[in-house]
């Protein structure tokens, strides 16, 4: 059982079940496609100091021996490490997983599934600072604000087209994400 946060966004966890003859790749999947997919772009796992790369080739010009995703977890975790994931190396998503259990026994029919999640995290409106932000905005994020509610997106400064809905993920926000599709709120 793995506890997944978000590194800069704690506010964002889930539990996931993982089976013992899952790979790495496996997961990185799953995390793709719950919280951080948006454009294909690389991903590795740092864990006890090596690094596990969605494409280990791109990093062999920079003199990096990374290894590649085929790795089963049995072989690489154990219950009390914390290990990285890391998905977007240019507007980066950090996430910091905890091993907290081996279970064995009657597990979940996929390889990877949620057990438990947070609520979608309320944000409130950084013009108003009274409503509940619905949008943010993707120039402003990276200032760290930029949270948006109906009533003040339409005046927002940097206009509607770099407004997005808010997504339960720590990669709301960022780069082109638009939400989980396997794995609705």
């Amino acid at each position: 059982m793995l506890l997944i946060s978000g590194t800069y966004r704690p506010q964002y966890w889930l539990i996931a079940e993982i089976k013992d003859s899952a790979k790495l790749n496996d997961l990185d999947q799953f995390l793709r496609d719950i919280w951080l997919e948006c454009c294909g772009h690389m991903s590795g796992f740092k864990i006890a100091g090596v690094r596990y790369e969605s494409h280990p080739e791109a990093t062999m010009g920079w003199g990096i021996q990374d290894k590649g995703m085929t790795s089963k977890l049995a072989n690489v975790i154990a219950p009390g490490m914390v290990f990285e994931h890391e998905y977007d190396y240019g507007s980066a998503t950090a996430l910091t997983i905890t091993v907290l259990e081996h279970h064995t026994g009657q597990t979940k029919k996929e390889k990877v599934a949620v057990l438990a999640r947070n609520h979608p995290v309320q944000y409130s409106c950084d013009e108003c600072e009274k409503n509940t932000a619905i949008m943010i905005c993707l120039e402003c994020a990276y200032d760290g604000y930029g949270f948006l509610c109906d009533d003040c997106r339409e005046d927002h400064e940097c206009g509607e087209e770099l407004l997005s809905p808010l997504y339960n993920s720590p990669r709301s926000g960022v780069c082109g994400y638009e939400g989980s599709v396997k794995y609705p709120d």
